[in-house]
């Protein structure tokens, strides 16, 4: 019988070198060979080799997969972890951001009080743009009784007079301001607003009367008396207005009768035809401007976006273009014979208002002609042979123009000019024939 070492064996029938190991897998043609005495081939050794590593890698791949299960597994449990503790991290955050609101709303109902109380004082109630969220402390505030301060109001004449005559000079007493119109342009005074104080009331404007129980006047009062322009009329002067005051402080203002919102003639009823003239409503008129101001600038009508104030203007102020004086262009036969030859030419453009107002003359001369140039073409086009009885003046600044021997350029009347027309007196118009 032969020998054999304990790693023949182990090749032959899987046995491992510990003799005490179990046997997994036994071939058992090998081990019945070694029991006969007779020796395995190469081949079977071969055999039994790729078996034994055909098992392991088997066994190896079933462990990766189970490697890879597990891992999964606990990926699966990281995140549970992350997410435990961002939730435990989560609610201690929460908790200090609630404190924040909490601090931040306290704050700003203190804030809404303090603002309400204000308001308060000057008889104001903030019910938002809905009346659904108008909160309790203001329905509240709004059912309570009106101070005693804002009920029983009495100004100080003394100090509205005096704070007056400041505002006035803020708002631009004694000065006046050029305003361009059409053929000229003229000196301007700032608008006033007329106020006029009784004993138990205001006058703003043409009225109607103010009773110094109302909210609105006195609101109006004190913003006077503290030395600001009223408040109300921010919007419509918002650089400052003078005021031109009349002071009836001892008069108490009285309702007028209504016969007198019915001014014009009218009949008795059964009468036989006699008339009844009553008196015209007193107060001042409205201008254009003050009445314009009064429209609202556009109204919305079919989709479309009409302009009020622009129409209303047109057709109120249609009839004073209409009047306008007619402008006749002049032009002087120097001129013509001097833009044929040459094109650098010192022109001198006058707008000339005739002395009854109804004409403009528009002369264009070259600025080197003389006055007399100019009194030959205006009594040509007016058909007039005497302009001498005529001065010829320029309103701003003022100026009477005399030589008639002087060049446009030389009085100052290039490169244009507005002028006028007026007649002289008798004397002058002698003098003015003699030379």
């Amino acid at each position: 019988m032969a020998h054999y070492t304990e790693e023949e064996l182990a090749l032959l029938g899987g046995l491992s070198s510990n003799t005490t190991a179990p046997i997994n897998k036994v071939n058992y043609s090998l081990v019945e060979k070694v029991v006969q005495g007779s020796a395995p081939s190469d081949f079977d050794l071969l055999n039994s080799t790729m078996k034994r590593l055909g098992d392991l890698e088997r066994k190896v791949w079933a462990q990766e997969q189970e490697l890879q299960l597990k891992d999964q597994e606990i990926r699966g449990l990281e995140k549970k972890i992350v997410r435990l503790q961002q939730l435990h991290s989560g609610n201690a955050t929460s908790g200090k951001r609630e404190q924040e609101l909490e601090q931040q709303c306290n704050k700003l109902k203190k804030q809404i009080r303090e603002m309400e109380s204000f308001l308060g004082d000057y008889g104001l109630v903030w019910v938002g743009e809905n009346n659904a969220d108008v909160s309790p402390a203001s329905t509240a505030r709004t059912q309570s009784p009106v101070p005693t301060s804002l009920t029983s109001f009495q100004p100080d004449f003394d100090r509205v007079l005096e704070n007056l005559r400041d505002l006035n000079v803020l708002g631009g007493e004694g000065e006046s301001h050029i305003k361009y119109q059409k053929g000229g342009a003229r000196f301007k005074a700032p608008e006033s607003v007329p106020l006029t104080l009784y004993k138990n009331g205001i006058i703003l404007f043409q009225g109607p009367f103010r009773s110094y129980q109302e909210k609105s006047t006195q609101l109006c009062m004190r913003d006077i008396m503290d030395g600001y322009f009223p408040s109300e009329l921010q919007n419509r002067f918002p650089d400052g207005v003078t005021f031109q005051v009349t002071d009836n402080r001892n008069v108490v203002f009285q309702e007028q009768s209504r016969w007198d919102d019915f001014p014009g003639s009218g009949q008795t009823v059964g009468s036989s035809g006699n008339n009844i003239q009553t008196s015209k409503k007193p107060g001042l008129q409205l201008s254009t401007d003050q009445f314009l101001n009064r429209l609202p600038k556009s109204v919305v009508r079919g989709g479309r976006i009409v302009d009020i104030r622009g129409a209303v203007k047109d057709t109120l102020q249609g009839s004073e273009e209409n009047e306008m004086p007619k402008e006749i262009l002049v032009e002087s036969p120097q001129l013509s014979k001097e833009q044929s030859t040459q094109k650098n030419i010192a022109v001198s453009t006058l707008r000339i208002r005739s002395v009854s107002g109804e004409k403009t003359y528009k002369v264009r001369m070259l600025s080197s002609e003389t006055l007399a140039d100019l009194r030959n073409y205006l009594s040509i086009c007016s058909r007039a042979p005497d302009l001498s009885s005529y001065n010829i003046i320029s309103p701003f600044p003022y100026c009477v123009y005399e030589d008639d021997t002087s060049t446009l350029e030389e009085i100052g009347l290039v490169p244009n000019a507005f002028l006028v027309l007026r007649a002289r007196s008798g004397e002058g118009a002698q003098k003015q024939s003699q030379k």
